[in-house]
């Protein structure tokens, strides 16, 4: 059970998506926000795929990243932002098909840093595979230190 702090949350990540140039450039996309998780598709393409024509595990990773940072990004204040502090990706399965979907979540939130997990699958047709799972360190980032940043 996580606590969110701020009531406004998916109207704010909603602003925050429009900034996430990367995200953008990669094609990935949040279909769901609520409460301590996210979730979101990418179509695949040419542009996703390594010299053997799988997915390549930077994209892979990038999703994880992306679904748990902002799953973490649902349950701390309205002036606090989220960084990953760490990440750890396992790789199951090889990544084919027509579309990844990404899932991530809120295992334990403290006040500095909260705990989360994702899952990436690869969907081919009607098969679903999870090809990797993620286990994150996400660090809450609070005001004075943004102004620190600035100054």
């Amino acid at each position: 059970m996580v606590k969110v702090f701020n009531p406004q949350f998916k109207s704010r990540i909603e602003k925050f998506l429009e900034r996430q140039h990367f995200m953008k450039l990669v094609g990935f996309e949040l279909t769901e926000i609520s409460e301590g998780r996210t979730e979101g598709w990418l179509d695949l393409g040419l542009q996703h795929q390594q010299q053997t024509g799988l997915v390549h595990g930077g994209v892979t990773a990038t999703l994880a990243d992306i679904v748990a940072g902002f799953a973490a990004c649902t349950v701390v204040k309205e002036d606090q932002h989220v960084v990953t502090g760490e990440i750890k990706i396992s790789y199951f399965a090889p990544g084919k098909g027509q579309k990844l979907y990404a899932k991530g979540w809120v295992v334990k939130q403290g006040k500095k840093m909260s705990f989360c997990e994702a899952e990436v699958w690869s969907v081919d047709g009607d098969k679903k595979t999870l090809i990797a799972k993620a286990t994150t360190s996400m660090v809450t980032i609070f005001p004075e230190d943004m102004s620190k940043r600035e100054s």
